[in-house]
């Protein structure tokens, strides 16, 4: 480790922790779910939006890691109570998603409103995953413990490359879904709604199950 030049060092850890959240990000989630339902209707901007919301809770979690949070966050009891209280929150945003759709009029201009909103959806959707946080507890804390040894510098590579990874692949797919929106009529953009509220009651009852399991072992 000390062999390589400190500037080579951080570039390794900023791309190797870019490639580590990126094959996270990559995985199916209320991220992605609540991005493209977000972004049909509100634009580019939605996925972005909902990254920053996403990525302040993971600075957040950050801190709470360097200071010795981690093994605590991994208890099976804490998975648990995040797993069910997610599984709370994904089950009430998917009934208002459902009772939202016969009233739905696909409308461009929504594209501008709702900043603040989307911010706090990327926090809530992140929280509601317990998964979010048995990986930063564990795949995450190791990495950041690898990245300290190279000091401040080291641990502010090792951030920037994670969310930039999430920023590139959500807003990718921001991008791509309100490039379709010219093509999307009242009806495809009630269904999409649709489908993306039928995904959240899956990751419900996904997460609180695995919420349940973990509480009854605690």
């Amino acid at each position: 480790m000390t062999a390589l030049h400190p500037a080579i060092l951080l570039i390794s850890i900023f791309g190797t922790s870019f490639l580590l959240a990126l094959s996270g990000a990559l995985m199916p989630g209320p991220v992605l779910t609540v991005t493209i339902s977000e972004s049909s209707s509100r634009g580019f901007w939605a996925g972005p939006l909902i990254i920053v919301g996403h990525g302040i809770l993971e600075l957040c979690l950050v801190i709470m890691l360097l200071i010795g949070l981690g093994p605590y966050l991994a208890k099976d009891i804490v998975f648990g109570v995040i797993g069910v209280f997610g599984a709370l929150i994904l089950i009430w945003m998917a009934i208002s998603m459902f009772r939202s759709i016969p009233a739905l009029t696909f409308k461009l201009e929504q594209e501008a409103k709702g900043g603040r909103q989307l911010v706090c959806s990327g926090i809530l959707m992140s929280l509601a995953n317990p998964y979010w946080t048995i990986w930063w507890a564990t795949v995450g804390l190791g990495y950041l413990g690898y990245s300290m040894k190279c000091g401040p510098a080291g641990v502010l590579a090792f951030f920037a490359g994670h969310i930039t990874a999430d920023f590139a692949w959500y807003s990718g797919i921001s991008f791509t879904v309100s490039k379709g929106r010219g093509f999307i009529k009242d009806k495809t953009y009630k269904r999409i709604v649709g489908v993306c509220a039928s995904a959240l009651v899956v990751f419900s009852l996904w997460f609180g199950f695995m919420g349940i399991q973990k509480l009854m072992n605690a």
